[in-house]
C-alpha cells in the first residue's frame, strides 16, 4: 500500500495530536499546520518514519495584518521513493521570530534557512553559522517583509524613460 494523504494526516495526529492544525488538500498537496515549537518533531517524523528525505524548499510570507503571528515559515517536502509531496507552515510574531533549525535533519537546510533569515529575518536558533547570504551585512532590514510603502507615483525627481514607463 502507497503512502497517501489519509495514512499521513492519520500518523500526525496519532503521534503530535493537536499540536498539528488546518489539513489541507490543494490541488491534492496535504497541507497543514503546525505550532512554531513542534517544527523539529514533524520534521523528524516525515524523514524518520515516512520516507520524506529531501527537502524541497524553506522559505517565509509576511502577513503584517495577523498580530502575533506576523512571519509565517514553510516547509516543502517530497518523499522520492512513493512521489508524494507535502508542506507545512507556522506562525511566529516579528517582535520574536524564532524557530528551531532543521539543518540536524536535512544539511540542505543550512543555505535556505540563511536566505529566509536575510529576506525576512526568521531567527533559526541553533543554525551553526546565521547570517546574510545574499544581501550586504549592513543592511538592517529585511526587504521581503512588507513594512515599507510602495513607491510614490507623484515623485517627479527620476526620469520614467529610464524605467521603460
Amino acid at each position: 500500500m502507497g503512502l497517501s494523504n489519509d495514512t499521513i494526516k492519520e500518523k500526525l495526529s496519532e503521534k503530535l495530536g493537536e499540536a498539528i492544525v488546518n489539513f489541507e488538500e490543494p490541488y491534492g498537496m496535504l497541507s497543514f499546520e503546525v505550532k512554531s515549537d513542534q517544527n523539529l518533531k514533524v520534521l523528524n517524523l516525515l524523514h524518520d518514519e515516512m520516507g520524506f528525505t529531501f527537502l524541497t524548499d524553506i522559505t517565509a510570507v509576511h502577513f503584517p495584518n495577523r498580530k502575533g503571528e506576523e512571519l509565517s515559515v514553510v516547509y516543502h517536502l517530497h518523499n522520492l521513493v512513493e512521489n508524494v509531496r507535502i508542506r507545512f507552515r507556522l506562525f511566529v510574531p516579528s517582535a520574536k521570530p524564532d524557530v528551531y533549525t532543521a539543518t540536524g535533519v536535512f544539511s540542505s537546510a543550512n543555505w535556505m534557512e540563511r536566505e529566509t533569515y536575510d529576506f525576512f529575518g526568521i531567527n533559526f536558533v541553533g543554525h551553526p553559522n546565521l547570517k546574510r547570504i545574499l544581501n550586504v551585512d549592513e543592511m538592517d532590514y529585511f526587504p521581503l517583509r512588507k513594512e515599507f510603502p510602495l513607491e510614490d507615483q507623484t515623485r517627479i525627481d527620476k526620469d520614467d524613460e529610464m524605467f521603460g514607463r
